[in-house]
């Protein structure tokens, strides 16, 4: 060292040592900006560490309340359909029916405040579809990931009547899941994939559709066209649309119609005309676009659980078509017409990702060339419609559900208590 010159060690700069020679750099006495920034940065650094351990406190206290959220909501929804009002069943089945599907509707209350509490919140967009919302409609989304189905529940809580007459159409191992038996108790409908079982598959859907979803007076039926989620089925995607001719889709997977056009023909005006006189015929589909932040990085259900990343808004586009418009009876224009809503479906997400927002109506497909438009197209959201809950009714049906827990384990072990050798 230098009179006069800080002197830099291993690329740290020290202050000159005091004209007394007293201490040694970085004391207490010195009062050295070194030493301050050393202490104030290893602060920062314990800090963080610490708000990084209570996040992940946080996160695993959400999973447990999650795991006990489940278990005092579902066995008490199955102990109430099939115990308490099982002789309705047989008896009045309209009452047992609009019973289970008020259950129904606060179960998928329940589903949806997890993401909402974690403030993973969802904005629609596009078109309104409000005009729909009373009748039979099918519903085509797009499949990223396990997140998509509470995150469409959350979307529906909000459009009147539409949460408890709804009809999932799934995989079958969904049926295996922890409401799985909420979905059989209520009318969902299982799908097995592959070739060999397709055609058995959609005669049981027609089976379904007459026997479950018109008796028990559903309305919207929603189906993911493509399959399976979006990063196991790219690259088979792609290669198939390699070798037929198809665009080459990055967003979205090409989708399948064999589900979608046995719903179509199965609730058609001409076929409901034989085969269930003066019941409803299917009158819209509407398509809905998930689109999620961070370049299309989605959330899955164990991250929605724990709220393990940050806050997010997660947007959904909305579109409807008019029945008329869809080309029922025809196998090949339907496919095409189905294609073409996956490439607007690949478009829409190109602009959400590159810009952060939806565009309110793609001029392709359904614009001024009108190659599926409408001489009145559905009206659109001036601003995003935020999907938000009130607090008080979800505390309320908490405890609902806690009340039925405790009235049903003292109801049973008074039954148990009946049996002698018990």
């Amino acid at each position: 060292m230098q009179d006069g010159i800080m002197i830099s060690r291993g690329g740290a700069t020290l202050p000159p040592k005091p004209a007394d020679g007293g201490g040694k750099y970085g004391t207490a006495n010195s009062g050295s900006p070194t030493n301050r920034g050393l202490h104030h940065n290893a602060g920062t650094l314990h800090e963080m560490e610490l708000r990084r351990l209570l996040h992940q406190v946080r996160c695993w206290l959400r999973v447990m309340f999650v795991l006990a959220n489940n278990l005092y909501c579902i066995p008490t929804y199955l102990a109430w359909m099939w115990v308490v009002f099982y002789p309705l069943r047989i008896l009045l089945p309209p009452l047992y029916w609009a019973i289970e599907r008020q259950l129904f509707r606060l179960l998928l209350l329940m589903v949806s405040f997890w993401s909402w509490s974690a403030e993973y919140y969802v904005d629609e967009v596009g078109e309104d579809v409000s005009e729909c919302y009373s009748d039979r409609t099918l519903v085509l989304v797009n499949h990223q990931s396990t997140a998509d189905v509470p995150l469409l529940m959350a979307s529906f809580q909000g459009k009147r009547s539409v949460t408890e007459h709804l009809m999932w159409i799934m995989d079958r191992l969904f049926k295996y899941t922890n409401f799985g038996a909420v979905s059989m108790t209520h009318g969902d409908f299982f799908i097995t994939q592959g070739k060999d079982t397709r055609n058995t598959q959609l005669q049981r859907l027609r089976d379904h559709i007459s026997e479950v979803y018109l008796r028990r007076g559903l309305k919207w039926i929603v189906l993911f066209p493509e399959g399976g989620f979006l990063h196991k089925r790219r690259a088979t995607s792609q290669r198939y649309a390699r070798a037929n001719g198809y665009p080459i889709l990055e967003h979205v997977t090409l989708p399948r119609v064999g589900a979608m056009k046995t719903v179509l023909e199965t609730l058609s005006s001409e076929n409901l005309e034989k085969t269930h006189k003066g019941e409803e015929p299917i009158k819209w589909v509407v398509d809905i676009t998930i689109g999620y932040p961070d370049m299309g990085k989605p959330l899955d259900l164990f991250v929605i659980s724990g709220g393990f990343r940050k806050q997010c808004v997660i947007h959904m586009h909305y579109r409807r078509f008019p029945i008329s418009e869809v080309p029922i009876h025809d196998s090949e224009a339907l496919t095409k017409w189905l294609y073409d809503r996956w490439a607007e479906k690949e478009d829409l997400l190109d602009i959400f990702y590159r810009t952060g927002r939806f565009p309110g109506r793609l001029h392709r497909g359904r614009g001024e060339e009108g190659a599926a438009g409408q001489d009145h197209p559905a009206p659109l959201r001036e601003t995003p419609l935020r999907v938000d809950f009130n607090i008080v009714w979800i505390v309320l049906v908490h405890a609902f559900f806690i009340m039925s827990t405790l009235f049903h384990v003292a109801l049973f072990r008074w039954l148990a208590s009946l049996v002698p050798f018990w």
